[in-house]
C-alpha cells in the first residue's frame, strides 16, 4: 500500500535519512520506534506528502485513504465536539453541512418564497446523506467519543470551550471515525486516561486497515503491533514480532555484531603484529606485502551502535516517620458535585500507593487536597513529622522561569551541586549537549515536564505525590525514572495511565467507584488479578 524506497532526507544540518527503505501493508499494524529526533514524526509527513525526500520515492497505491493524527492539532471553535467529529469523516460531512445550512433556511421567514425549491433540495441532499449512510454516522461519532470519555454534555458542547488535551482527543477521534485504508498515530496515547487508552487498544486491534504508530507506552504498543520498524541512524530496520520481541532481537543483534567485531579486531591486531615484526626482514618482504594487501581488501566490521543508557544514581531520601499522610472524615466538593463524603485514608513509610478511577473520580482532587493545593470542605489532612514532599503536577511546569535556561534553572534549584553533576542529571531527563542551554520558554510540554521531574528528584523529598508523571516521558526516560524509583525508600501516592509503571511501582491500590471506595493490599498487578479488570469499571 505505502512504499518507502531508498529515501534519504535533511533538515538543516541534520541527516534524518539514509537511503532507507520500508512499507505498510494492507492490514499490518506496526510500531515505528526510535530516540527522539531520529525522524519519525518526519516519516509520518513524507507518507502525507507535507514534506518531500531529498532523494528515493515515497509511492502510495492508488486510491488509499490516510488518516494523519499528529500532536499538532490546529484551531477548534464554533461548533459543536461531534460536528467536529463528523466533519472528518469525508464527503458525509459535507452534505451533513448542507443539510443543516437548508434546515436552517426552511426556518428562515425571509426565506419563504424559496421553499419549494429548499424542500426539493433538501429532499436529493437527504437521500444522498442516507446512502452514505449519514444518520448512523452521529451514532458512530458518538460511540467513539464514549470511548475517549466524553460524557454526552460535552459532546453537545463548543468544542473551543476544551482543554488542549481534550482536543486532542477530538482529532484522534476524527481519524477513528473516517476508519481510512491506513491509519498513522503519532503519540495517540499521550493525552488518555486509563480506561480511554484500554477502549483505544482494543478499536486499534479491530481496526482491519494498515496501522503505524508512535507511542512512549510499551504495553500499548505490545497489544497492538505485530512488526516494529527502527529509526536509527539514517536507516529504517524492520522486526516481525511486538515491542518485547524487538528489544530481544536488538539485544541479540548487537551481541553477535559485538562478538564478530572482537573477532575481527583480534585477527587484525594479529597480522599487524606480524608485519610490524617482519616488515625489516628481506626474507619475509613477500609474505608481508601480501598481508598489507590482504588488510586492504577486507571488509570492516562496524561496532555495534550503543544506545545511550540513561542511569542517574538519586542521593538517598531523609527518613520519614511512619506516618506520612492522614485524611479524617474528608468531605469535598465543587459546586453541587460531591467528590469525596468522610473520607478516610492513610499513608504510612514505604508504601506506594497508586490511585484508581474513572473520569471524574477525584484521583487529581485526592493529590491536590493531601499537597494542600486545595483545602477540604470539612475534616482533616495532615501530613506527618520530618515528611519533605515533592509534588509533580500539571500546573509545576508553569512555575519555571522562562527566561532561564534548563542549565540555570538546575542551577537555581541546587547552587551547591557541581556542574558535572548537573550535566548527568540534565542528560537523565532528556537533555543532552546544547539543549541544556535552551531557554525554559521555548520547551515543549513534555520537555518541562521532565525538568520539573529531575529538579524534583535530584534531591529527593521521602513523599513523592505523583500526576501522571509519565505524560510526554520517552521509553529511555521512562525506564530510567522506574529503575530510579524502584529503589526509592519514601512513599508514594500517584495517578498514571501507564501500566508498566504502576506495576513496576505500586504496592498499594487505592480504587475510586460510584461505589466507594476500595483499598487493596499488593500492586497493581495483584489488583489486576483479584478484580480481573485492568481500570475501574473495564472487565478484561
Amino acid at each position: 500500500m505505502i512504499r518507502l524506497d531508498n529515501i534519504s532526507k535533511q533538515n538543516g544540518h541534520q541527516i534524518v535519512f539514509i537511503e532507507a527503505s520500508a512499507a505498510l501493508n494492507k492490514g499490518e499494524k506496526i510500531g515505528l520506534v526510535g530516540p527522539n529526533g531520529a525522524g519519525k514524526t518526519t516519516l509520518f509527513r513524507l507518507i502525507t506528502g507535507q514534506e518531500q525526500p531529498d532523494e528515493g520515492q515515497v509511492s502510495i497505491d492508488r486510491g488509499v485513504t490516510i488518516g494523519y493524527f499528529s500532536q499538532d492539532v490546529g484551531e477548534m471553535s464554533g461548533r459543536s465536539v461531534v460536528a467536529e467529529v463528523m466533519d472528518g469523516a469525508g464527503p458525509v460531512s459535507t452534505i451533513a453541512a448542507e443539510l443543516a445550512q437548508l434546515e436552517a433556511l426552511m426556518a428562515d421567514p425571509d426565506h419563504a418564497d424559496d421553499l419549494a425549491d429548499i424542500i426539493e433540495r433538501y429532499g436529493e441532499v437527504q437521500g444522498r446523506f442516507e446512502e452514505l449512510g449519514g444518520y448512523a454516522l452521529e451514532g458512530r461519532a458518538r460511540e467513539v467519543l464514549a470511548g475517549l470519555s466524553f460524557s454526552q454534555e460535552m459532546m453537545d458542547g463548543d468544542v473551543g470551550a476544551l482543554s488542549g488535551g481534550w482536543k486532542m482527543r477530538v482529532a484522534l477521534a476524527r481519524i477513528l471515525l473516517m476508519r481510512p485504508d491506513a491509519m498513522l498515530l503519532d503519540e495517540p496515547s499521550n493525552h488518555l486516561d486509563l480506561e480511554s487508552l484500554i477502549w483505544l487498544e482494543e478499536f486499534l486491534k479491530a481496526y482491519d486497515g494498515a496501522l503505524m504508530i508512535t507511542s512512549h507506552d510499551r504495553e500499548f504498543m505490545d497489544r497492538i503491533v505485530t512488526k516494529i520498524v527502527e529509526i536509527d541512524g539514517g536507516t529504517l530496520t524492520a522486526y516481525s514480532g511486538d515491542y518485547e520481541f524487538y528489544i530481544q532481537q536488538r539485544a541479540l543483534a548487537e551481541r553477535q555484531q559485538q562478538a564478530q567485531f572482537d573477532r575481527q579486531q583480534a585477527m587484525l591486531a594479529k597480522e599487524l603484529r606480524f608485519i610490524e615484526r617482519f616488515k625489516a626482514r628481506a626474507s619475509h618482504a613477500a609474505q608481508v606485502q601480501s598481508r598489507v594487501k590482504t588488510l586492504e581488501k577486507i571488509d570492516r566490521v562496524e561496532p555495534p551502535k550503543r544506545r545511550q543508557t540513561i542511569a542517574f544514581d538519586f542521593p538517598p531520601c531523609p527518613r520519614s516517620g511512619e506516618d506520612v499522610a492522614s485524611l479524617k472524615g474528608v468531605d469535598k466538593r465543587y459546586g453541587q458535585r460531591i467528590i469525596y463524603e468522610g473520607l478516610n485514608f492513610q499513608v504510612r513509610r514505604r508504601e506506594r500507593w497508586c490511585v484508581m478511577g474513572v473520569n471524574g473520580a477525584g484521583k487529581s482532587t485526592l493529590l491536590k487536597l493531601v499537597a494542600g493545593a486545595t483545602t477540604p470542605d470539612a475534616g482533616s489532612v495532615s501530613v506527618g513529622a520530618s515528611v519533605k514532599m515533592g509534588y509533580f503536577a500539571q500546573h509545576a511546569m508553569d512555575l519555571l522561569v522562562g527566561d532561564q535556561s534548563v542549565f540555570q534553572s538546575l542551577e537555581d534549584a541546587f547552587p551547591q551541586a557541581g556542574q558535572g553533576s548537573l550535566r548527568a542529571l540534565a542528560g537523565c531527563f532528556g537533555f543532552s549537549g546544547d539543549d541544556v542551554e535552551k531557554k525554559c520558554r521555548v520547551l515543549s510540554g513534555g520537555e518541562k515536564a521532565r525538568l520539573v521531574m529531575a529538579r524534583m528528584l535530584y534531591d529527593p523529598p521521602n513523599f513523592l505525590v505523583l500526576d501522571e508523571p509519565t505524560n510526554h516521558l520517552d521509553l529511555a526516560t521512562k525506564e530510567m525514572l522506574i529503575a530510579a524509583l524502584a529503589n526509592y525508600e519514601g512513599a508514594m501516592l500517584f495517578v498514571s495511565h501507564d501500566r508498566h509503571f504502576l506495576a513496576a511501582l505500586s504496592n498499594r491500590v487505592l480504587e475510586l467507584t460510584p461505589d466507594g471506595i476500595h483499598q487493596y493490599g499488593g500492586g497493581y498487578s495483584e489488583y489486576v488479578a483479584r478484580t480481573g479488570h485492568e481500570a475501574p469499571g473495564l472487565h478484561a
